[in-house]
């Protein structure tokens, strides 16, 4: 069984500021992480969240394991997105 992907509204947007070829990059690596998001996700310390690696940027993800829900929460280059944490 394989968990739901979510996006906040203001994560997606970001998502469709960032090049097409990005784009498939980082949904393709989020459909892979449905199926075990455990397995993809490094979990961050100090909150409840994990991240998931994609080239040069980093999805922040919330998994939600009873829901079966992945809540995309943030995404961005990895040398600015630990800054917002």
């Amino acid at each position: 069984m394989t968990f739901e992907i979510r996006w906040t509204e203001t994560t997606f947007k970001k998502l469709q500021k960032l090049d097409r070829a990005t784009q498939e990059r980082i949904i393709e690596r989020l459909d892979e992480a449905a199926a075990d998001p455990f397995a993809m996700a490094k979990k961050l310390s100090g909150v409840n969240l994990y991240s998931i690696r994609v080239r040069d940027y980093r999805v922040i993800v919330s998994i939600e394991k009873r829901k079966m829900l992945v809540l995309v929460v943030d995404l961005g280059h990895r040398s600015k997105i630990y800054k917002k944490l």
